[in-house]
């Protein structure tokens, strides 16, 4: 089991022009360490990440989309991986944070927490899947999860993570919208 925290940490500073979209526990980590123009933070729409993300990638094909999802997120939304894998966005890195619960709602434990969702992404029509166990496995694919043609989809397996207040408030703020509208019209 990984550390978010540190994987969060190894991914940022390989970011460049790529827009990321972030929800619940993934995001208020993320808006701590990379606040970054080309964030686009998704909250009190469980399960939308990914559909945000396909939005984006379809509307910004030059440039790639990366979705921090979590797992109990994405049950809310299965139906998106057979969107994904039917318009096929070259451009998307669907990142799914694995730690068998809803943990942006207490960490209340997924119904099953041994779901693949991996061999959901490849029955959804994805053909490029992951599954990711260890740091150090992390490091040495992130360079092709980075530029690889999408879309991708990697199942990141995470331990559970901190149940502290989250700062939605702070990630809704126009002020983010508004640069994330400046920096992808630049």
């Amino acid at each position: 089991m990984m550390n978010r925290t540190k994987c969060l940490q190894t991914l940022a500073p390989h970011l460049k022009d790529e827009i990321v979209v972030a929800t619940y526990s993934t995001a208020s980590e993320w808006v701590e360490m990379s606040d970054r123009a080309l964030n686009y933070y998704s909250f009190g729409a469980m399960g939308l990440a990914s559909s945000h993300g396909i939005g984006l990638a379809l509307a910004r094909p030059e440039r790639r989309v990366i979705v921090l999802d979590g797992d109990g997120s994405l049950l809310m939304n299965l139906g998106t991986l057979v969107t994904i894998g039917a318009v096929a966005p070259k451009n998307l890195v669907h990142m799914v944070w694995c730690n068998g619960s809803y943990e942006a709602n207490g960490g209340h434990p997924l119904p099953n927490r041994e779901v693949d969702f991996c061999a959901m992404a490849r029955a959804g029509g994805i053909a490029n899947v992951r599954r990711i166990e260890s740091h150090a496995d992390f490091e040495a694919q992130l360079p092709a999860i980075l530029t690889e043609e999408g879309p991708l989809f990697v199942q990141m397996m995470i331990e559970q993570g901190p149940l502290g207040p989250r700062k939605y408030d702070d990630m809704y703020k126009a002020e983010r919208r508004q640069r994330l509208r400046e920096a992808l019209n630049a």
